[in-house]
């Protein structure tokens, strides 16, 4: 049987469908390996979502294209989203690449490997992507067993003036509540899951589409029992549709995780406004004082854009300012990408490339600061952590997260102990702190 090669780019909603894929490869027979030389077809789940996503897309391609020529694989097969955004460029200007295939329609891909060889080139991408995956859908775990991704939704309604997700993925589509609880059942019992990290576009927005209201905090009640000595952590959700049930189902179950991710974007209204965020700064504030006023030792995440058009040095010492004030947790900062097709690449005033860069600095610089003084107030504090591995570069040490930090994104727990196991929950004691990451021994 065929030997397929799979690399996944992007962000976790990319990985669960690279998981989805694999397990429909597996069922089909064929044969998944590690090493993309000596694969008979290698697929690349692309991300086509800012400048430095699609170039590192591109790259990617290129490096198997070139495996191709040198016959080191027999296919190449691209999906994702930038396969779903420029699949006629692609397969015009890289002549290696045998299949394209759209966003939502990777699933298609195990059973036209065969089209590709019998010498057919294939395009197959929908222009309005409708794929929702289900629990029927076996997945391949890409992650270590002991966490996994849970997709609630697909697509995105919300056209925030800068974002391109909603044409490369199309419009907000959540999944059923009992297909949800039916697939964390059989992580649970097949993987032993100890952490199910929630994700879609916006979870705040599961169910909308089909209620007209926010379905995410009777969903989580749910999900609760189901991981009665697991963690659930939320991410990705929109202050526009943040609800006060998903606030007390937070702070009453004990098992979802004290940790709000949630993306403001920025804080001047003006700004806000024409991102088209729905949700003003009298609104954000307002809903920051709630979070942190009823959640116990709440962590909040969130992500600004700098440089967005029109923004002046007076808007954005607004948002320095704020930062300063509010000082969040956890913070990703992201200089604003001029993404062709959106209505923000054709706004007037954009912000010059340096000057973005230098407001990037100033935030970066401010929240080391913030994140170096809330880790020294952890220390001597036992923290219950999650074990994921052992250090490489040390076996005398863990790699380890507590509630406080998501994986991938944020920062570790250097643990010191012996015959530790990984996907345990150990309880440590801070030794030493850094500017994002934490040193402790097992207790």
């Amino acid at each position: 049987m065929k030997k397929v090669y799979l690399l996944s780019l992007g962000c976790p909603r990319n990985l669960v469908d690279s998981e989805v894929l694999l397990g429909l490869l597996e069922k089909k027979g064929f044969t998944i390996t590690e090493e993309a030389e000596g694969a008979d077809v290698a697929i690349v789940n692309t991300c086509g979502f800012i400048q430095d996503a699609k170039q590192e897309s591109i790259n990617t391609i290129l490096q198997l294209a070139t495996l191709k020529k040198n016959s080191k694989i027999k296919k190449l097969v691209v999906t994702g989203c930038l396969s779903q955004r420029y699949p006629d460029e692609l397969m015009d200007e890289i002549g290696e690449i045998d299949g394209i295939f759209g966003s939502a329609d990777f699933k298609d891909i195990p059973d036209k490997i065969g089209m590709l060889f019998s010498g057919e080139k294939v395009k197959n991408v929908k222009t309005i992507p409708d794929l929702i995956y289900d629990h029927n859908d076996k997945r391949k775990m890409l992650t270590s067993p002991h966490f996994a991704y849970l997709k609630i939704q697909e697509g995105c309604s919300n056209r925030c003036s800068y974002c391109v997700i909603p044409d490369l993925k199309g419009p907000r589509r959540s999944r059923e509540t009992s297909s949800i609880l039916e697939e964390i059942k059989e992580l649970r019992g097949e993987y032993g899951v100890k952490e199910l990290v929630v994700i879609g576009q916006d979870i705040t927005s599961f169910g909308i589409d089909r209620s007209g209201k926010s379905e995410l905090a009777e969903l989580v009640r749910r999900a609760s029992p189901l991981m009665e000595d697991g963690w659930i952590r939320l991410l990705y959700t929109h202050p526009a549709q943040f609800t006060n049930e998903l606030i007390d189902v937070i702070r009453e179950t004990d098992n979802v995780c004290n940790y709000v991710d949630m993306p403001i974007q920025h804080i001047n209204d003006g700004v806000l406004q024409k991102m088209n965020r729905r949700a003003g700064k009298e609104k954000i504030m307002d809903l920051l004082s709630r979070i942190r006023g009823e959640i116990n030792d709440v962590v909040i995440r969130t992500s600004v854009i700098v440089g967005f058009p029109g923004e002046t040095e007076k808007e954005f010492g607004e948002l320095l300012e704020f930062l300063m004030e509010t000082r969040f947790d956890r913070l990703g900062t992201f200089i604003y990408s001029r993404e062709e097709g959106t209505p923000a690449a054709d706004f007037d005033n954009q912000v010059p490339e340096q000057i973005k860069e230098e407001r990037f600095d100033k935030v970066m610089v401010l929240q080391q600061s913030i994140s170096t003084e809330n880790n020294m107030k952890l220390f001597d504090k036992t923290l219950k952590v999650l074990i994921d591995e052992k250090d490489p570069s040390d076996g005398s040490q863990y790699l380890g997260r507590s509630y406080m930090d998501a994986p991938e994104v944020d920062g570790i727990v250097y643990v010191k102990g012996k015959d530790l196991r990984i996907g345990d929950f150990v309880d440590v004691r801070i030794t030493g702190t850094m500017e994002y990451d934490l040193i402790g021994e097992a207790a």
